[in-house]
């Protein structure tokens, strides 16, 4: 948690208390998230089964959302509102076959007002066809204005991807501009193209690819850059920290200062929301650091083991109280100091977490025997161990895990912003009271989660 809390309290003498576009396939194609992204090839049928099979994963984990296995356009459209958040303004009723008593109604209105529906009949009860799943998810996932680029000829050149010439030939030009730019940007995947039959039903894993694809395409699907496996992500990875900066959010930062002062905690960080990666909890886990030279030796680390992962490196601004007695601060870009009332200081220290998600659950099992026998400092001239490696490493699991301890996480938020302070189990009362004392409004978000057993010694005041 307090990475940057550990390790400048050993430089200056002293412990302190804790406190992307396309989907990545385990079978191929990886895509970074920035200026790094690289093209894909299309994608195979035996990669599109595999792509919905993680959608499905990550629509039930993320939103707890099912489609049924014969899905209508209804249900299609309740779960496109739902994974994007939409509500409706309370504007006039636009559609001529559904009242407010339908299931459906909210969530069409809200895609009425946005622009995904654009007819006043919805015909929710009708089966959702292949075509018309097309023609919301290309609105859905902004990509109306290319679509209505293409001329007759492009789009039917586009089209023949397809292999539907007789049913092709029947749709009207906005109809085909919509379906030729699903085929050319992959929201219609190609290992899709050779079955698609514009009228036949769409399967509930047809109506997850799409539904997934559209969040990939806002932003709102898993976020990485790439894989341990790929041989240009150790590049990646470095270029993501040369970025990155201290993160400040002065009106969360504020609350969280005072409560530092006052000893209600011990450290916090602040992190960015958009940077989470919303990887499947049950394959995934979190490494924190503030040296990258670590992060760059742990995933080559991982790859010598045999261990693949999605890596994601996300940016965080850790803060605790530098005390006066250690000498005067040294400053840099990367870490900045506040003088408070007594003479002590808040530190800020720029560090990250890099969050992996692993191709299975038994190789996130493994990690931790990894990280013991290579990454964990266990005397002071300890060797065979990886650059900048800890007396007390920190890595973290949403699930629980064997020989992991419980502790919680109290997190309180400010827009796209949140900051967070680890504790023990028995604590999240106590924080949550003293928050809002200083700030009533102030809601705090406590829950439980497993981190390694070096670090839940750090926290009760074991410091090796």
């Amino acid at each position: 948690m307090y990475a940057a809390t550990r390790l400048k309290a050993a430089r200056f003498g002293s412990a302190l208390a804790a406190g992307a576009l396309l989907l990545t396939l385990w079978s191929g194609q990886a895509h970074g998230q920035g200026a790094g992204a690289r093209a894909a090839a299309p994608l195979t049928a035996e990669q599109t089964t595999l792509m919905s099979e993680e959608y499905r994963q990550f629509l039930k984990d993320q939103f707890g959302y099912t489609l049924p296995s014969a899905p209508t356009k209804g249900d299609f459209v309740k779960a496109l509102a739902a994974v994007l958040n939409l509500e409706p303004s309370g504007k006039p009723n636009p559609f001529q076959d559904i009242k407010e008593s339908s299931p459906y109604y909210k969530s069409a209105l809200a895609l009425y007002e946005k622009g995904i529906l654009t007819q006043d009949r919805l015909d929710g009860d009708q089966p959702l066809t292949q075509s018309t799943a097309v023609y919301i998810a290309v609105k859905a996932a902004g990509l109306k204005e290319l679509a209505y680029t293409y001329p007759a000829e492009k789009a039917a050149r586009s089209l023949a991807k397809l292999h539907a010439d007789d049913e092709i030939s029947q749709l009207t030009p906005q109809a085909a501009q919509e379906l030729a730019a699903a085929a050319d940007t992959e929201l219609l995947p190609a290992g899709l193209h050779e079955a698609f039959q514009r009228n036949e039903p769409a399967s509930a894993s047809y109506a997850e690819i799409l539904l997934g694809r559209v969040l990939e395409l806002q932003g709102l699907y898993k976020h990485e850059l790439g894989r341990v496996s790929d041989p240009d992500i150790l590049r990646q990875v470095r270029d993501a920290w040369n970025v990155q900066n201290l993160i400040q959010q002065p009106e969360l930062q504020n609350i969280v200062d005072q409560a530092l002062q006052a000893d209600l905690i011990t450290g916090y960080n602040v992190k960015d929301d958009r940077y989470t990666p919303r990887f499947d909890s049950a394959r995934s886990l979190t490494y924190g650091h503030s040296e990258i030279d670590h992060a760059l030796q742990l995933i080559g680390l991982l790859r010598s083991e045999n261990i693949d992962a999605r890596v994601q490196l996300e940016p965080k601004t850790s803060a605790f109280i530098y005390l006066k007695e250690w000498g005067e601060p040294v400053q840099t870009d990367d870490y900045k100091v506040v003088k408070i009332d007594n003479g002590n200081y808040i530190a800020y220290a720029k560090e990250y977490d890099l969050s992996f998600e692993f191709a299975t659950a038994q190789q996130k099992d493994r990690f931790q025997e990894i990280v013991l026998k290579y990454a964990k400092k266990n005397s002071e001239d300890q060797s065979g161990l990886i650059a900048h490696s800890w007396w007390q490493p920190l890595y973290y699991s949403r699930t629980e895990l064997p020989d992991y301890k419980v502790i919680a996480n109290n997190k309180i938020t400010k827009g796209h912003y949140y900051a967070q302070t680890f504790s023990l189990a028995d604590k999240p009362e106590a924080i949550a009271k003293g928050i809002r004392k200083i700030s009533p409004a102030t809601k705090v978000e406590s829950y439980r989660f497993w981190v390694d057993e070096p670090f839940y010694n750090y926290l009760i005041g074991e410091y090796k």
